[in-house]
């Protein structure tokens, strides 16, 4: 990065490493040093939850807001209903109107944790576009905003061509997506001033559609700023588990699964998670993530600490950095464990050893569930067996029983 910006919202992002691209540095340099620059995300209402693959972005809404500008989270209650193909295999199965409004309140709560929503100047807004796209008449949408792309120009785009290239069906109804989003940017600037878009560096075509649509229909000038997608040091996609998304509800994923998935992070990644996921300034992030040896781990904890402090509050992640203490220094049995809780109709004569395994959430399939115990992979109450066929009673389980995969993943389970 060559450009040395004068706005502090853009020297943090150079230089925490949260820019893949900007359409347009020096003029969005000066908007953003000549005035309060609404800025906006779109989050389409997918799922119940964001989850950690969000994470990046979210944060660049926080350092938005620091620096005095408005953020603002525009949920997808009408984007939804069609759909982002942009890199995916196949289309996305369609949501009713209820589940999409079950799943934005679930959304919300994760966005009032890092952001401050009130009328102030810089305060955040929380927009839907279900508020101008649901009522859209078809043929005038057509003539004043379809006339404006060119089928060409979409069909090369990455996430298009990556869609055709493999043969595999792009429908009229997804291909519409593009359109809707740029007409969300135009939208935004219209209603609420909106000059910034932000997001992942695949959704530059998306982003890149709505800048040149506005600048045709309204001859306004806005701009568009990616974050790199993120992979772990290991090549990983950032945010994904041996059990599946990382959740940011702690009714989803309960704060200490969180923290472990920070405190288990590669020694390579260690710096570079600290500058993107949390607020120590950036020497002490280099200085962190240059420890060596065994005192890498003391800066996971750091890591782990700070980020779950942002999302859970600070008694959750002391509570967990205590549980993981107790667990894995002194082998004991923590309190804030992942607990699953079996009725007594549940274990009826008996629940086998290989189906707590599963049911815990510490093998996807008993297959799987197997295969650890056989290799000797997990241990009951820090005991190591191979019996998967092991029963287990409502006796044996009045107690809490810690069951252990490895050594960074445990689970309690007990009688509700």
């Amino acid at each position: 990065m060559t450009y040395t910006p004068k706005s502090e919202f853009l020297a943090v992002m150079i230089e925490r490493g949260y820019i893949a691209d900007c359409t347009n540095y020096q003029a969005l340099d000066a908007a953003l040093m000549s005035q309060v620059v609404p800025a906006y995300i779109g989050y389409d209402a997918t799922a119940a939850s964001l989850h950690v693959g969000h994470l990046l972005n979210i944060m660049m809404l926080r350092w938005l807001q620091k620096t005095g500008h408005q953020p603002i989270t525009l949920m997808g209650g009408g984007t939804t209903k069609v759909g982002d193909p942009s890199f995916r295999s196949d289309e996305r199965p369609l949501l009713t109107p209820a589940k999409i409004d079950e799943n934005i309140a679930g959304m919300q709560q994760v966005f009032a944790r890092f952001l401050r929503y009130d009328d102030s100047a810089n305060g955040a807004k929380m927009l839907n576009n279900a508020e101008w796209l649901d009522s859209l008449n078809y043929l005038e949408f057509l003539r004043d905003i379809g006339r404006h792309f060119s089928v060409n120009r979409m069909l090369s785009f990455e996430s298009v061509k990556s869609r055709l290239d493999r043969e595999q069906s792009l429908s009229f109804l997804e291909f519409n997506y593009m359109i809707l989003q740029a007409y969300d940017f135009l939208e935004l600037n219209r209603r609420y001033g909106t000059l910034l878009q932000m997001g992942g560096s695949d959704q530059w075509g998306n982003i890149v559609n709505g800048i040149d649509l506005t600048r045709r229909v309204i001859d306004k000038e806005i701009y568009g700023l990616t974050s790199p997608l993120l992979t772990t040091s290991d090549g990983k996609k950032m945010g994904k588990s041996a059990n599946g998304a990382i959740w940011l509800r702690g009714d989803m994923l309960s704060p200490y699964e969180f923290w472990q998935f920070w405190r288990n992070s590669t020694d390579a990644d260690v710096a570079r998670f600290l500058k993107l996921y949390t607020e120590l300034p950036v020497a002490e992030c280099d200085r962190l993530g240059n420890l060596g040896g065994s005192e890498i781990n003391a800066a996971k904890i750091v890591l782990a600490n700070e980020v779950t402090t942002l999302l859970h509050g600070a008694e959750a992640a002391a509570a967990a950095e205590a549980t993981a203490r107790e667990v894995f220094e002194n082998g004991g049995v923590g309190d804030d464990l992942p607990q699953l809780a079996l009725s007594v109709d549940e274990v009826g004569e008996g629940i086998s050893l290989a189906q707590l395994v599963v049911r815990s959430g510490l093998a996807k399939t008993g297959k799987d569930g197997k295969r650890l115990i056989a290799e000797g992979g997990l241990k009951v109450n820090d005991e190591t067996t191979v019996d998967a066929g092991r029963l287990f009673t409502t006796a044996d389980l009045e107690v809490p029983v810690k069951l252990s995969a490895g050594k960074k993943r445990h689970a309690l389970v007990s009688i509700s």
